[in-house]
């Protein structure tokens, strides 16, 4: 058995800071996976952790999965199987009902760990940071949710052209494109991330959960559906103290103390 972590751990004011760390390029191999879903399981059932950040360890996110293991997969069966071990990962991120931020650093973001931050509710990166999937290069089409994502995040056209041509983007195209949230500077994107987290942390912690559950239903039940769970968010919001605290504050004119109840 590895004994390699695969996966560091901070948590500082009830933002769980969790850092891939697989040596030399951070990917995405079986065990990473394994580790990273535990690791994430156990904070989106811990009430004390309300914003979780994924980044990579080192000088890069991460180079996506491993080359070696898609070598060995042979039959068609072993790769369906480590396609959807892969998807399984993405939906946990992307069907969390707490916010979790994306904090692309370093070099690149290659292929699984593209997906990866996709999956992510925010995604911040680095000025020097190049993203891309470029599994076409490889004899492959991506496995892990982009062909979904992607095409949800810049539209079709863009994403086949990402997709089909494998190039790498900068930041700043991420940015312009919508595959990212923001572009800062180079090293800084761990503390700006903490930044963001802080900021979501004052909220309260069941009107986060209540808007990502909105645009979740939204993004995958139809437009419909995702009004009817966003009204029916919103009343069940109506009873709770935070409700109550935020309406007080308003007309009190001070900032909220949310309580998360």
């Amino acid at each position: 058995m590895s004994t390699k972590p695969y996966v560091q751990v901070t948590v500082e004011e009830r933002i769980a800071i969790l850092t891939i760390t697989n040596p030399r390029a951070n990917v995405l191999s079986q065990g990473v996976l394994d580790k990273l879903e535990a690791v994430l399981l156990r904070f989106l059932d811990d009430a004390e952790i309300k914003v979780i950040i994924l980044t990579g360890d080192g000088m890069l996110f991460s180079a996506g999965a491993d080359v070696k293991e898609l070598a060995a997969l042979g039959a068609h069966t072993a790769a369906e199987a480590f396609a959807r071990r892969g998807q399984a990962l993405c939906n946990l991120i992307e069907s969390a009902q707490k916010p979790i931020i994306a904090a692309i650093n370093g070099a690149f973001a290659l292929g699984g760990g593209n997906e990866l931050a996709m999956a992510c509710h925010l995604r911040l990166a680095e000025e020097g940071t190049q993203l891309g999937n470029p599994e076409v290069h490889l004899g492959l089409t991506v496995g892990w949710g982009a062909s979904q994502r992607l095409a949800h995040l810049v539209g079709p056209g863009k994403a086949l052209e990402l997709l089909l041509t494998g190039k790498r983007i900068s930041a700043r195209e991420a940015e312009r494109i919508g595959l990212v949230n923001r572009v800062v500077a180079d090293g800084t994107v761990l503390q700006e991330a903490l930044s963001l987290a802080h900021e979501l942390n004052h909220l309260s912690a069941p009107v986060l959960a209540a808007t990502l559950k909105a645009v979740y239903v939204g993004q995958h039940e139809g437009f419909d559906r995702g009004l009817d769970e966003e009204a029916r968010q919103f009343g069940r919001l109506c009873e709770n103290e935070d409700w109550q605290e935020g309406i007080r504050a308003f007309f009190e004119k001070r900032k909220a103390r949310f309580q998360d109840r």
